[in-house]
């Protein structure tokens, strides 16, 4: 059995978290509902972990088995099962919070709705403390319409940008902004209008240009993209303009000012000597290893170890990307500008943040490729006298021959853009009683690789059922050109638990969620203050443009 801990005691373990050189002790809260059902409500510093991935997730949010681990949930035994897996992991110190989110509710702490809340509340923060300017999206309408000698700049990936964006925007993800500014005005008198879909990335990416000197006037979009949709503009979709890499002499100037910047938060920078002793003490101190290029320069090549996160989705979804509080956390890129950047905003939400100097070093092994999470127990879990494999092709004839049942365990996004006809959408926590909903028949397993199928294909023959894998997941069916349709289907399970959807993404009802969503993070600064355990520190830069 697990041990249990009070919602008190956890408060208190709060209270003390933080890194060691600051006296604090490392804390990791996991919340191992599904992430839809997470975003109704949570603690602050709760990551969304479900035990439905957890085995994919795991390692990268909590590096070191020997730290601290509270798991949480709504009471209806997730904990306990979350529980026995991470100590049959290897984690030596679980304990499950008594009573779940209710047990902290009625304690009379603070419960936060929606995701990435400590990254939301952070930007709040520092628009509320450093009086980011901002314009509407009427003001940017008119703007345009006089030919105004500007340059709107998407702040986020390029994959959000192409989904939506205000049109001819150009995208430059924020942790770029600094790093690419130089080029794309070069004329000061250029006005620099920063974008997101909502709030937090238009924030920190306008105040990070600020924050750099740029000479150019600097303003957020209040409310972005949905902002601009509900003042009824059209938005751009499939945009494609992406602003370029920076000259020489651009790249020397975001050099000069990332260094300023990082300076003024605090960061501090390591060299290869310091960084490997950090890797020798990863059984005493967590260490958190972020690479923050796209992910196209990654691929090419990345120092070995190092985790993808483009510096704009790190420092907007910190509580996605690592759980434990207190750890290290070192951030490296080619040139050390756009590493600079993002480690001085982690140093300001209270990470303990370094920057590798000189980017990855050329003396530390590069390596290429996409990033594969370590997944423990994948060689053991799949039992190969009860589970077996099929085709995509002899899937598509058995489907047609025989009665079987496709159960997709993808991301509930995923599965509604497209998956193998007849799927049924399945959430793996729950198919210990979603079985009991299926006749008699065999059941195939299928998700985007076919990873998390493989996981849940030994629960699947342990409850008496026939089960098979699809090889390779629904990447391999789409390899073979097999036909695909998106849409819910008939799931066995609500979509909508599974994930949060963002406003811009439901069918139904989008505007309402938009005010909705852009309420509730205008409130996070009057909740953090209620709940009194975050340790933001946002640091004021002198503003030093004509």
């Amino acid at each position: 059995m697990v041990a249990g801990i009070s919602a008190r005691a956890l408060k208190a373990l709060i209270a003390n978290a933080g890194p060691a050189n600051e006296g604090g002790r490392e804390l990791a809260i996991l919340d191992v509902r599904e992430e839809g059902v997470y975003a109704e409500g949570h603690l602050l510093f709760a990551s969304p972990c479900p035990l439905s991935r957890l085995e994919l997730l795991i390692c990268d949010l909590v590096p070191r088995k020997g730290t601290p681990v509270v798991v949480m949930d709504g009471g209806e035994g997730l904990a306990a099962r979350a529980g026995a897996k991470l100590e049959q992991f290897g984690y030596g110190d679980v304990a499950i919070l008594d009573g779940g989110i209710a047990a902290w509710s009625d304690a009379g702490f603070e419960i936060f709705g929606g995701m990435n809340v400590p990254s939301k509340a952070f930007g709040e923060l520092v628009e509320a403390r450093l009086g980011t300017p901002h314009i509407t999206a009427h003001q940017l309408k008119v703007m345009m319409d006089r030919g105004e000698n500007m340059v709107v700049l998407d702040s986020r990936p390029i994959d959000e940008y192409k989904m939506m964006s205000i049109p001819g925007a150009l995208d430059c993800p924020a942790s770029e902004l600094v790093y690419r500014v130089c080029d794309v005005a070069p004329d000061p008198a250029t006005k620099l209008v920063v974008n997101c879909a909502g709030r937090t990335r238009s924030i920190i990416g306008a105040q990070s240009l600020i924050n750099a000197g740029v000479p150019n006037d600097v303003v957020a979009l209040e409310n972005g993209t949905m902002g601009w949709h509900l003042a009824g503009y059209a938005l751009e979709h499939n945009a494609s303009r992406v602003v370029p890499a920076p000259s020489a002499a651009g790249l020397a100037e975001a050099l000069t000012r990332a260094e300023a910047i990082a300076a003024k938060a605090g960061v501090t920078e390591i060299d290869a000597a310091r960084f490997n002793r950090f890797r020798d003490e990863v059984d005493e101190h967590s260490l958190y290893v972020f690479d923050v290029r796209p992910d196209d320069e990654y691929i090419a090549g990345h120092l070995d170890g190092a985790r993808p996160a483009i510096g704009v989705q790190l420092t907007q979804k910190t509580d996605s990307f690592m759980a434990c509080l207190g750890a290290r956390v070192v951030v490296v890129d080619d040139t050390g500008a756009r590493a600079r950047l993002a480690a001085a905003w982690l140093k300001q939400m209270g990470w303990d943040a370094y920057v590798l100097a000189d980017g990855a070093s050329k003396s530390m092994p590069i390596i290429a490729g996409a990033y594969r999470p370590y997944i423990p127990h994948a060689d053991t879990v799949a039992d190969q006298g009860q589970v077996g494999s099929i085709t995509p092709h002899m899937l598509a004839v058995q489907l047609q021959r025989r009665r079987l049942h496709l159960l997709d365990l993808s991301r509930s996004l995923t599965f509604d853009k497209g998956h193998v006809p007849g799927a049924r959408f399945a959430i793996r926590a729950r198919l210990p009683e979603s079985l009991n909903q299926l006749p008699a028949g065999d059941i195939v397993l299928t998700s985007e690789d076919g990873v998390l199928a493989d996981l849940a294909a030994p629960e699947v023959a342990a409850a008496g059922r026939g089960v098979k894998v699809l090889a390779g997941g629904n990447a391999a069916w789409v390899r073979e050109r097999l036909p695909v349709e998106p849409g819910r289907g008939n799931p066995l399970d609500s979509l909508e638990d599974e994930a949060f959807w963002r406003p811009y993404e439901r069918e139904l009802g989008q505007e309402e969620a938009m005010e909705k969503y852009l309420a509730w993070e205008h409130g996070l600064i009057d909740q953090i203050t209620r709940d009194g355990d975050a340790r933001f520190n946002v640091i004021e830069f002198q503003d030093t443009r004509p």
